[in-house]
């Protein structure tokens, strides 16, 4: 079987849509599933750990000039998103695809609707969307939008009547490790008293350099030099330098992390995180890690209101904010062990972890090894 995924990553969008692909591709090619990623060249691509993590990768080529990108709808919000138009997106993705054709067509992308789909059905048997915006038309067979409290009534104009729709967070694509230390991190937050551990993870990208300002903000809380401190960035973060010398002024200790694997286990022995708002919401909540979430982007909201209104999080409201509303928002929980406890028992209701395999049986994928 053959599925070939239409996602990107730069430093406007970030790592999320490439990292929860790979989270299903790696279900896949568990099962003897071939996996390709058609994937532009923009900066802050993601095309090496790609081919890191054993997948075919097909790069497409920035446009000349795409600035703009028009639709039967007029002007998708994160058209300029692409790198190019819908229809030379997908003549390029068509030319890939002409020789694989795929069993199923993944597409995670903001700036793709059902104009792009449409130009593809011919070469693959289905085709996937996944999506946490409901505010476009997909044409396609499967649906995916892993949004806390997303329906399938919100796509019912969006998509065809034949559909299937997996809305909700059960079905957030987690790697299998955070499933596994779910357990035992449930277990160990069910006795936590205060908090000595703090985990800071604005994203891959971070390119409002939110981690600064987090840092910054903790640095005037009391008892401050008393936590442990952690900081994970990606490889590509354009502010790594910059924080590395940052950490080095402040008043507490702090590990800068670069490009981890083991995120399941720092955030099960972390004990209280600081994140933003994007796809590591749910491997927070799956492992109950209370937090303060940062809105980093617009198409964040969604979700942070929704984990707010459930009391599985704190949220600020964006970057500028985080100086002014950190440092009281986090002394507020120091020493509060209900208050911690409640949030994590909040925050486990929301995901267990199992959603990759729900996904990978609605594809109808069978183990061919």
């Amino acid at each position: 079987m053959k599925v070939a995924f239409r996602v990107d990553a730069s430093l406007q969008m970030g790592s999320g849509h490439v990292m929860r692909c790979l989270t299903l591709a790696k279900a896949l090619r568990a099962m003897g599933t071939e996996c390709h990623f058609l994937c532009r060249e923009h900066q802050g691509n993601m095309l090496v750990q790609i081919r890191a993590a054993g997948h075919h990768v097909h790069p497409l080529a920035l446009a000349e000039n795409s600035a703009v990108v028009q639709t039967q709808q007029g002007t998708l919000a994160h058209a300029t998103w692409l790198g190019a138009s819908q229809l030379e997106d997908a003549q390029q993705s068509i030319d890939v695809l002409q020789s694989l054709r795929p069993d199923w067509v993944v597409v995670d992308h903001y700036a793709l609707d059902a104009c792009w789909h449409r130009q593809l059905q011919a070469l693959c048997r289905s085709l996937m969307v996944i999506d946490d915006l409901a505010d476009r038309e997909h044409d396609c067979d499967l649906l995916l939008d892993q949004t806390f409290g997303r329906h399938a009534a919100d796509y019912q104009a969006l998509v065809p009547e034949n559909c299937k729709m997996l809305c909700g967070s059960r079905f957030a694509l987690l790697r299998p490790d955070f499933a596994a230390r779910r357990l035992d991190s449930l277990a160990r937050r069910a006795k936590q008293r205060e908090i000595k551990h703090v985990l800071i993870t604005m994203g891959g990208v971070d390119q409002a350099n939110a981690t600064a300002a987090v840092l910054d903000a903790l640095a005037g809380v009391a008892h401050v030099a008393e936590l442990r401190v952690t900081v994970v960035m990606g490889a590509k973060a354009p502010w790594l330098e910059t924080v590395r010398q940052q950490v080095l002024q402040l008043p507490f200790a702090v590990d800068v992390l670069v490009d981890r694997h083991d995120m399941a286990d720092l955030m099960a022995m972390a004990d209280f995180a600081i994140g933003a708002a994007g796809s590591t919401a749910w491997e927070r909540c799956c492992l109950g890690l209370p937090c303060i979430m940062v809105i980093l982007a617009d198409n964040q909201r969604t979700v942070a209101a929704g984990l707010h209104a459930a009391g599985a999080a704190q949220v600020i409201a964006g970057v500028d904010a985080i100086r002014d509303q950190l440092p009281g928002m986090f002394a507020a929980f120091l020493n509060q062990p209900q208050r911690i406890q409640a949030m994590s028992a909040a925050a486990s209701q929301i995901t267990d972890g199992a959603g990759v395999q729900a996904v990978v049986q609605a594809l109808g994928v069978r183990s061919t090894l």
